[in-house]
């Protein structure tokens, strides 16, 4: 990417002069004094050469501009009448990555850090609403996206309170529970999960000063208390350094070993599924990794989503569980 905002600016003013077509095309000396003009500040001469030849080679940049240097008169265009840098084609992942992350503000914008770039938010939603339409009428490309947070009309409340120290008293209806729970909580962290939101936090209640997870969706109520708590030393990235998901039980991470088969290794190699694996073996047998974590509910999920394109080697106690469950599984189609 560009060094800095500067050569970004010039890099669109270029871009402009070169598409300009009531003006006669551009010498060099045109190209920095309409640049030079609009940055209010005097570019030098190898400055712009220099940003014409990132604009058509940078690969960081990825413009690929078909910027053409006549001899014969001196100037410059480009030799596809439609090109420009702010039209660039991106893929289906940066498409897919920019609807997240809209997604995602869109909900939050009572929030004050995100109140002051709202319109900003709007003017990018929109754009991207409006491409998405046209891509998937044209049957291109299909975004499978949730379209609401449940639990989300919590997280400006509880920002608020991670800010402020502040003990907040939820109502927690579980899954395996017919009332609602009451706990009084220490509110550390926010995170979010395939598409659900997590408050981590202690809950005042409980022994030892365990951490607890909190579904942002299963809490029923929640109030003020009005009163603090001190500040504690909690870093997330050393908490869920060795987890996959949100939940992390207490002990120690354990030396987990899976063997892929050839085709689904692929797919793990290309995306990890946690920053710790290693690629143990490969051959035209199968792919097997290790991954340094600890043993939660979110891990045997994953694995057993991978069906029989995996089998855990190591640690015992996981293949046993495993197993288990694929037997229970299979005599759910056998009666």
């Amino acid at each position: 990417m560009p060094k800095n905002k500067d050569a970004v600016s010039r890099y669109r003013w270029i871009d402009e002069r070169l598409r300009n077509k009531r003006l006669r095309k551009p010498t060099l000396e045109d190209l920095i004094e309409f640049v030079s003009g609009k940055m209010d500040s005097t570019i030098s001469v190898r400055t712009i050469q220099k940003d014409i030849q990132d604009m058509r080679h940078d690969p960081e940049l990825n413009y690929k501009a078909p910027i053409l240097y006549d001899r014969s008169t001196g100037t410059y265009r480009y030799t596809d009448e439609t090109y420009s840098i702010n039209s660039l084609p991106i893929d289906e992942a940066d498409l897919q990555g920019l609807e997240i992350a809209i997604g995602i503000l869109e909900q939050f914008r009572s929030l004050p850090v995100i109140v002051q770039f709202e319109d900003a938010i709007l003017k990018i939603a929109t754009s991207l609403k409006k491409n998405r339409e046209v891509l998937e009428h044209k049957g291109l490309i299909k975004f499978a996206r949730t379209t609401q947070y449940k639990g989300a009309a919590h997280i400006p409340f509880i920002v608020d309170a991670i800010k402020g120290r502040e003990v907040i008293r939820i109502a927690y209806q579980s899954f395996d529970r017919n009332e609602p729970k009451e706990h009084w909580v220490e509110p550390y962290h926010l995170r979010e999960y395939q598409y659900r939101f997590y408050l981590i936090g202690k809950s005042q209640k409980a022994k030892g000063g365990t951490l607890l997870t909190f579904a942002l969706d299963r809490i029923v109520d929640i109030w003020p208390t009005n009163k603090t708590f001190d500040e504690k030393n909690f870093d997330d990235a050393s908490y869920y350094q060795h987890a996959i998901g949100v939940t992390v039980p207490q002990g120690e991470p354990e030396k987990v070993i899976l063997a892929f088969t050839p085709l689904q290794g692929k797919y793990i190699k290309s995306q990890p599924i946690h920053p710790s694996q290693q690629v143990e073996k490969d051959n035209d047998k199968e792919c097997r990794i290790s991954i340094n974590v600890v043993i939660n509910h979110e891990l045997q999920m994953l694995l057993l989503s991978y069906g029989a394109n995996v089998k855990v080697l190591q640690p015992a106690a996981l293949t046993e569980k495993l197993a288990a469950e694929a037997k229970k599984m299979l005599q759910n189609y056998s009666s």
